[in-house]
C-alpha cells in the first residue's frame, strides 16, 4: 500500500510539472527500499506520458511540458544514483538538430521537451547545424539515435547528406537516424536510408521507442 501511495504521488508530480514534489517522492521512495526503477516507471513515467497526451489533445502546452521535463529528469538523478553501477535508467540518448540552412526551432524545440519529459537524455544541438556536426557529436555522447529536422524543401538534401557521412565514415550501423519537419515525408525518409519519419513529437516518442528496443 505504501508503494502504490508513493506511485500514485510521483505520477501525480508530474501532472502538475512539481520538481520540489517530485524531488521530494524520489527520495522518500529510495529511503523506503523502493525499487528505483518501479518507481521511474509506474509513477514519473506514467505521470509524464499522460501530461504528453493532454498535451497532444492541446490541455497544456509547450511551457508545462518543458517543466515537467525538467521535473522528470530531477526525479530520475535521484533514482539512478540509487541504482546498482551501470544500471541507468536513461531511456536513450538523443542528438537533435535542425540542418544547415534552416533556421527553424520551434518544431524541434516541442519534440526536445517531449522527448526529456519521456525520459530521454537529449542534446539538442540547434538549428542551421552542419551534417558533420550531428555525426561528431553523437559520437562525442554516444548516442543512440540522430534526429533531423527540416522545414524547407531546399533544405531537406541535408537529411540526405546526414546518411551519406555516416556511411563514408562507416558508422551506419552504430546510429539510429530519425528525420521530421514539414517538408519531410516517408516517402523522403525511405529514399535517403533513414531508420524512421515522425509526423509530430508524440509520433517521435513511439517510433524512437521502436528504435531503441523499448
Amino acid at each position: 500500500m505504501a508503494n502504490e501511495e508513493l506511485i500514485r504521488e510521483a505520477r501525480e508530480a508530474l501532472l502538475t510539472t512539481d520538481r520540489a514534489k517530485a524531488e521530494d517522492v524520489a527520495n522518500r521512495a529510495i529511503a523506503a527500499g523502493m525499487d528505483p526503477a518501479d518507481i521511474m516507471q509506474n509513477g514519473f513515467v506514467a505521470g509524464i506520458r499522460e501530461l504528453g497526451e493532454k498535451f497532444d489533445r492541446g490541455e497544456v502546452f509547450l511551457p508545462e511540458l518543458m517543466l515537467a521535463a525538467e521535473a522528470m529528469e530531477a526525479a530520475m538523478e535521484i533514482c539512478n544514483a540509487a541504482l546498482p553501477e551501470g544500471k541507468s535508467e536513461t531511456r536513450g540518448i538523443i542528438v537533435l538538430g535542425t540542418v544547415e540552412g534552416d533556421v527553424h526551432d520551434i518544431g524541434k524545440a516541442i519534440v526536445a521537451a517531449y522527448l526529456r519529459a519521456n525520459g530521454y537524455e537529449v542534446y539538442d544541438i540547434g538549428k542551421d547545424v552542419p551534417p558533420q556536426d550531428f555525426i561528431d557529436k553523437a559520437v562525442e555522447v554516444n548516442a543512440d539515435v540522430i534526429g533531423s529536422s527540416a522545414l524547407l524543401t531546399a533544405t531537406l538534401a541535408v537529411q540526405g547528406e546526414i546518411e551519406e557521412y555516416l556511411r563514408d565514415a562507416g558508422l551506419r550501423d552504430r546510429f539510429k537516424t530519425i528525420v521530421g519537419g514539414a517538408t519531410c515525408t516517408q516517402g523522403w525518409a525511405d529514399k535517403i536510408g533513414a531508420d524512421a519519419y515522425a509526423t509530430d513529437a508524440s509520433d517521435a516518442i513511439v517510433k524512437i521507442e521502436k528504435l531503441v528496443g523499448r
